[in-house]
């Protein structure tokens, strides 16, 4: 790396930082992965070899969503048993926790975790909550949950975990998610459960506009009523949107990193984040998938402002904006809001 960002870097490792989008699907921990295979305590179709190459994207592999979503598959499998969900959860808060994320917004997909191995659903919530809420604590980070549905799922399934998002509203949930691929699974079945959550108090965020035009987010926006659009970088393609976005204040979860490996947008360079922020809407920098993409949070932003030329006041900026679209009492937020304040600018404080 050029010796002119050594400094960049060292700025933005030590910054605190939130984050409203990461996965807890793709956030394993490659060490482990590979460990649990070699140990031959997680045993995959197809054996261990060329482990790394299945679960994190390569520099040869086709730059498209399947491509990508392929990744997940063989991560799933890691998650067989009620000792890997927790230890596997454990060490996702760790190194959240150890690149001075101080909150985070953690999305599962419930079941994805119980279908393929008959666990109860409910299990799968209580596995996770209670190794999220313990690691937190034990790791001085605040982490909530949002449970999330895949846009395959049939309504049926979808229904239970949005039942046991809002009994778990006391145990760290506080948002729930719609995800997947947006081209092949219309959303229309799932918006009374979504009005559920909105009632039971659940914030609503959505995949939208990533692998399909604009169109998606107006639906996000318009029929789900979302509270904030994961990626949405189409939006820029209607004005008429982009004015709608900013009047409500919509929040954008930003994923740059994984716009280029799903081939939505060709280099860092020609990314849309700098054009969103000139346009005045309200965005956050996100890293989805950690592991998958073999990156941090750190290194995103390192790249936003290498290749985009965003500013450091800017980066702070998306990180106030974070806080304030958190899916936490109002209180809570303002609590929040002025530790960051303290945090990111007490340097300009001293002089």
């Amino acid at each position: 790396m050029p010796h002119m960002h050594d400094a960049p870097i060292q700025d933005l490792a030590r910054m605190p930082k939130v984050e409203l989008h990461r996965h807890l699907g793709g956030s394993l921990r490659i060490s482990s992965l590979l460990e649990l295979v070699d140990g031959g305590e997680v045993v995959l179709e197809g054996g261990g070899e060329g482990l790394l190459e299945r679960i994190q994207v390569c520099a040869d592999d086709p730059k498209t969503p399947e491509t990508f979503l392929k990744k997940f598959v063989v991560l799933r499998a890691f998650m067989h048993s009620p000792e890997l969900i927790r230890r596997l959860t454990r060490e996702v808060v760790e190194d959240a926790a150890a690149e001075n994320v101080r909150y985070l917004e953690l999305h599962f997909t419930p079941f994805s975790f119980a279908q393929p191995y008959g666990f109860r659903l409910r299990d799968v919530f209580e596995w996770v909550t209670e190794s999220v809420a313990e690691t937190a604590m034990a790791n001085d980070i605040r982490v909530s949950l949002i449970a999330s549905i895949n846009r395959r799922e049939s309504v049926e399934d979808a229904e239970a975990v949005v039942q046991l998002a809002c009994d778990h509203l006391e145990k760290g949930i506080v948002g729930l998610g719609l995800s997947g691929d947006e081209r092949a699974y219309p959303a229309d079945s799932f918006l009374p459960l979504f009005k559920i959550a909105r009632q039971a108090g659940l914030g609503i965020t959505v995949h939208a506009g990533e692998w399909m035009d604009s169109q998606s987010v107006r639906y996000a926006l318009e029929a789900i009523e979302a509270d904030r659009i994961g990626h949405g970088i189409h939006v820029l393609d209607d004005p008429d949107l982009v004015a709608m976005a900013r009047e409500r204040r919509v929040v954008f979860e930003v994923c740059p990193t994984s716009n280029i490996h799903t081939g939505v947008v060709a280099s860092m360079h020609e990314h849309p984040l700098a054009q969103m922020i000139a346009s005045g809407l309200l965005v956050t920098i996100n890293s989805d998938d950690p592991s998958v993409l073999d990156i941090r949070l750190t290194d995103e932003y390192l790249r936003v402002v290498r290749d985009l030329d965003i500013s450091m006041e800017t980066i702070k900026g998306t990180i106030l904006t974070a806080i304030q679209a958190a899916f936490l009492p109002a209180r809570e937020k303002e609590a929040l809001e002025t530790d960051f304040i303290h945090r990111l600018f007490q340097r300009n404080s001293r002089g």
